[in-house]
């Protein structure tokens, strides 16, 4: 085993400057450079667990969103380095680009920032501390805005190994201080998918005023991948079991697993080094490539090919795929700062090669699966050219460009997209109301009528044939599914306006479906809203002025805060009068100006996408075929729902 000293740490820079240019660093001062300064020491133990020498990580967020990540690694080296007379711990701590990473010798691959993590979130820290155990002693040095509070203490004996890393963001800094689980979990079971084996627990020590219970949660999949995708697919109907292939190469290492299932969307994640590159790159090409050429290279073997098919393409190969890629390599190019598109051009010959044997032989010895996958894709290739015909046949009626915006569409006279927002509003009658209410300038209106497609049940073609969702697409102006381009849409904001009621739910609903199914960068950059229209009006005399007073509230538990408030016993004071809204349609233009779309005192909620991975299962569960997934989920969670009405 090589050695790991003080000898593998180099130095390139120093820490001047980071408090005052953070966002240099971490990107923002806002709640992702916040969450950014977690996932850099995690990070570095994540590393540890690529060299094989972490098996657990636990991370803490106490109470005053401090964070405690600790590990069973090898502990960073405490020993001087070279001439210094400083430890290597301190300079991991307080000097720019410093650490094991840069001579592959310690660590063959890594994630994070590549020796500005450490030092990164030391210095953006009011305080931190690290305790090292390692050589049979325990070392500890702690730190107040970056700066030591004195040299490396020896305090205690430990037959144990790993560091410890306390740190608190500094509050004058940062602008967003709150740590989100949610956010901390989801990454973390992405880690724990993608390193088998390794254990990450983590421990939320915040209690809220409902409950004084601690959060708590552990992440260990032996299974790997794998267990990733069965994960992925938990709530579909896979056609065949995981297929998993591994292979070790120089200083490459690929896992990959597949599974195909009966649904119409692809579902694919890529990593390098466990970084999500969620724009692909030279990897994603080389098994792209790889998966159409032995698709088709079995449709001739099985003989399915038939006369009108010259041969499968990506798009056909791709219905119905969950895969995961995963990515280990020792000197990663990516393209960009965010390290979100793998360029390393040897990589798509590499993997093509690579999967294009092991996929090759898995399907040699299991032709079953083989041709339920080549089936599945020839099913495709029937829809897609449906698809494209039905395309065709818009665009000849000129829908699906501006030249042809649909007639019940009342546009905006601004032009650019980013000062344009659309409402698409539920029903004639409500959008008659937005029509004459809005401000024709910024404020485009687009009425519809009836429910619309589910399109979690249905293939593409559907969904560019059905009458409902035409208009959406036209409106919108940057296509669907695979099409979708998001430069091209004609509104920064596309805003759902439906009733508080259960029929107001459901379409909703279904719009969020579609966008999330179809038109994915819309939620992802953060361009689709949803509106909030009041429930209840309440009007009351004021004494003093001999007027009517209204004052519009949004839910039941408001209506009463207000009633308390302004000392009124409902309806039986006289001159009160509470209204409570069934619909759009009751308000008149005025009033859903105030209420709902005037930007100044409106209120609407801009849909986020967090969890991805979450997000597919809730709408697999939710609109998708399987009913006994989607009952023992009602089943599940019937008990927090507190008002059925809405």
């Amino acid at each position: 085993m090589e050695s790991y000293n003080a000898s593998n740490i180099q130095v390139l820079d120093g820490l001047e400057h980071v408090r005052k240019r953070p966002g240099m660093y971490i990107g923002s001062t806002g709640s992702e450079g916040l969450h950014h300064l977690v996932y850099e020491i995690v990070d570095n133990s994540i590393d540890e667990a690529l060299a094989g020498h972490c098996s657990q990580i636990d991370v803490t967020i106490n109470e005053d969103n401090s964070i405690i990540v600790e590990d069973n690694g090898r502990g960073i080296p405490t020993d001087i380095y070279k001439d210094s007379g400083i430890s290597a711990l301190e300079i991991v701590f307080t000097k720019l680009n410093a650490g094991g990473k840069f001579d592959k010798k310690s660590y063959k691959v890594s994630g994070g920032l590549h020796g500005v993590g450490a030092s990164v979130v030391n210095a953006l820290s009011s305080k931190c501390e690290v305790i090292v155990c390692r050589d049979g002693k325990v070392y500890s040095q702690s730190y107040n805005y970056g700066l030591p509070d004195g040299p490396i203490k020896e305090i205690g004996v430990s037959d144990k190994t790993g560091t410890k890393v306390y740190f608190k963001p500094d509050n004058e800094i940062f602008v967003e201080t709150v740590i989100d689980f949610n956010k901390l979990s989801h990454r973390f079971r992405e880690l724990a998918f993608l390193n088998k084996g390794l254990k990450i627990t983590l421990h939320d020590k915040r209690t809220t005023a409902n409950t004084n219970e601690e959060k708590s949660i552990e992440f260990l999949y032996d299974g790997g991948i794998v267990s990733f995708v069965e994960f992925l697919n938990k709530a579909k109907k896979p056609i065949h079991k995981a297929i998993y292939m591994s292979t070790e190469k120089d200083d490459l290492a690929l896992e990959i697993a597949i599974e195909y299932c009966e649904d119409y969307r692809e579902n694919v994640f890529t990593f390098v080094n466990n970084i999500n590159t969620i724009e692909g790159g030279t990897h994603l090409a080389g098994f792209r490539s790889a998966l159409t050429k032995t698709i088709n290279n079995f449709m001739v073997k099985l003989k399915l090919q038939r006369k009108d098919i010259d041969k499968l393409d990506g798009d056909d190969v791709k219905e119905g795929l969950t895969a995961v890629i995963s990515l280990k390599v020792a000197n990663p190019q990516f393209e960009g700062q965010t390290k979100t598109k793998l360029g390393n051009s040897d990589v798509k010959w590499i993997v093509d090669n690579i999967v294009s044997e092991n996929l090759n032989n898995f399907f040699e010895e299991n032709t079953d699966v083989a041709k339920i996958i080549v089936q599945k894709a020839i099913i495709a290739f029937d829809a897609r050219n449906a698809a494209r015909k039905a395309k065709e046949s818009i665009r000849r009626k000129n829908a699906l460009n501006t030249m042809g915006l649909p007639g019940k569409l009342a546009d905006c006279s601004e032009k650019n997209p980013e000062n344009c927002e659309i409402y698409i509003v539920e029903g004639d009658s409500a959008g008659g109301s937005a029509k004459m209410g809005r401000d024709r300038k910024f404020q485009a209106i687009l009425p519809l009528w009836g429910k619309m497609l589910n399109v979690e049940k249905t293939r593409i073609d559907k969904v560019v044939d059905n009458e409902k969702l035409q208009p959406v697409i036209a409106a919108i102006g940057a296509n669907v599914g695979d099409d979708f381009d998001l430069s091209k849409i004609r509104y920064g904001k596309i805003i759902i306006m439906a009733d508080a009621d259960v029929d107001g739910s459901h379409i909703r609903t279904l719009l969020l479906t579609f966008f999330f199914r179809y038109m994915k960068p819309l939620i992802k950059n953060g361009n689709v809203y949803i509106a909030m229209p009041p429930l209840y009006k309440i009007e009351y005399t004021l004494e003093s002025k001999h007027k009517k007073e209204a004052i519009y509230v949004y839910s039941d538990e408001e209506k009463d805060k207000v009633l308390k408030e302004k000392g009124i016993d409902t309806e039986k004071d006289t001159g009160v009068a509470i209204q409570r809204y069934k619909g759009l349609g009751e308000m008149n233009p005025e009033q859903l100006w105030d209420t709902t779309m005037n930007p100044e005192t409106r209120n609407i909620i801009k849909i986020n996408l967090e969890d991805e991975y979450i997000a597919d299962e809730m709408f697999s569960i939710l609109m998708g075929s399987d009913v006994e997934s989607r009952r023992e989920f009602i089943e599940k969670n019937s008990k927090y729902v507190s008002n059925l009405d809405i």
